[in-house]
């Protein structure tokens, strides 16, 4: 599992470095074009946030896999992995829905407030893993 939660952190942070360059540069640009709005970029941007900070905690959690409850971190770790995919692909998708064409995204509405969830569940397990101790100590 260790080795899934680098891969997926590394992966995520690169790809949150790539989509806040997109929304510094080719979003920012489409703004006198109407199919982006300030809220559009202020929401992207949030995605972006969220995505990095996660991807940050995803590492840690992985660094902590030999220290701490390995039960709880792979749950926390699982949660953050749900929060990124959730909370900020549904941001970049509500965001960005007047270039790709979509009309109907209603269902991602609640989606959002999910993957919320689920990154302050990751961070709830990670506290209650700083209590526990390792297996056989």
């Amino acid at each position: 599992m260790k080795k899934r939660f680098i891969v997926f952190a590394g992966f995520s942070g690169a790809i949150a470095v790539a989509l806040g360059a997109m929304g510094a540069h080719f979003l920012k640009s489409l703004l006198t074009t109407g199919l982006i709005t300030e809220t559009n970029l202020q929401t992207f941007e949030t995605g972006v946030k969220y995505q990095m900070y996660h991807a940050l905690a995803l590492f840690a959690v992985a660094a902590l896999l030999d220290v701490l409850d390995n039960g709880l971190l792979i749950k926390a770790g699982r949660c953050f992995m749900l929060g990124i995919v959730l909370f900020s692909g549904s941001l970049y998708l509500i965001s960005t829905s007047a270039l790709w064409n979509f009309t109907n995204l209603k269902l991602l509405g609640p989606i959002t407030p999910i993957g919320g969830l689920f990154f302050i569940a990751g961070w709830v397990l990670l506290s209650l893993a700083g209590f526990k101790k390792k297996k056989g100590d």
